[in-house]
């Protein structure tokens, strides 16, 4: 199934990286957050990726034309370095479509203009740049299937915990509660469209705003609730909680990594 990224957003939050280089491209240990999303689409067997490009797209372009397997796979070097054989490989089975979709263009837009990229398509699958999960999603795109809604995202937990504010008469509080006790889930960023979703989206639209409602409404949008590990590249309090977790080899997003040690164990 193909998997369309959105890596065109500037990454305000995060300005003093993403000056020099898009949000998707901030690392997280030595690779960006963005070949963390993609290499977790590829451990569920889904490696053709189109890539909707915005700014700084010249960045991941350069990354991934001089990408180097050497840095995250074994090798064995020989002829005094002239001579690498790798042990393993990220991406060498996957199929990457970098398409401009213009430097300030809508999500919804973006999407519009790689229509033609999903031709033939019955489903396929969609995801920011900078949204890290460990969701089955295996488990997902069979539920979706045996479905007839036209769109299905993740909804998860708010990352941080915050109070909900209940107000009474001449706005006093009547409540506080925290986000648990609450209840509150949100879009998580994580979607299955149908080749319907294209009958929403207008020139210009935003994904969620208009084209989403139009699917509630017909009770065409699923939304599948999930209560482990999820979080969003969004503000340098979120980039140091990421560089924590892989540096101590905790990163619960690496699926790949629990299944490589599976795979030793046996």
């Amino acid at each position: 199934m193909k998997v369309v990224l959105f890596c065109g957003g500037r990454g305000l939050r995060l300005r003093e990286h993403s000056e020099a280089v898009p949000k998707p491209m901030v690392r997280i240990g030595y690779r960006p957050i963005l070949w963390h999303v993609m290499r977790y689409y590829a451990h569920y067997g889904h490696r053709d990726f189109i890539l909707c490009l915005g700014y700084r797209g010249d960045a991941i372009k350069d990354y991934f034309l001089h990408y180097d397997e050497a840095v995250s796979n074994d090798f064995v070097l020989s002829e005094g370095g002239r001579r690498v054989e790798l042990l393993g490989s990220d991406i060498a089975d996957w199929r990457i479509t970098f398409a401009d979709t213009g430097l300030d263009t809508t999500i919804g837009e973006r999407l519009r203009r790689v229509r033609h990229l999903l031709e033939g398509e019955d489903m396929f699958l969609a995801n920011y740049g900078d949204t890290l999960t460990d969701a089955p999603l295996d488990r997902l795109v069979d539920e979706f299937r045996a479905d007839d809604a036209t769109a299905a995202l993740l909804s998860v937990r708010p990352a941080y915990s915050f109070h909900v504010v209940d107000l009474g008469e001449r706005g006093r509080v009547m409540a506080l509660r925290d986000v648990a006790s609450a209840g509150l889930r949100v879009n998580g960023g994580s979607y299955i469209f149908r080749p319907g979703i294209f009958d929403t989206l207008a020139s210009g639209d935003d994904l969620v705003d208009a084209p989403f409602a139009q699917l509630a409404s017909r009770s065409m949008l699923a939304a599948y609730p999930y209560d482990g590990f999820w979080m969003s590249l969004d503000t340098l309090k979120d980039l140091e909680i990421l560089e924590r977790l892989e540096d101590r080899d905790a990163a619960p997003w690496a699926v790949w990594r629990r299944q490589r040690a599976a795979d030793v164990g046996a």
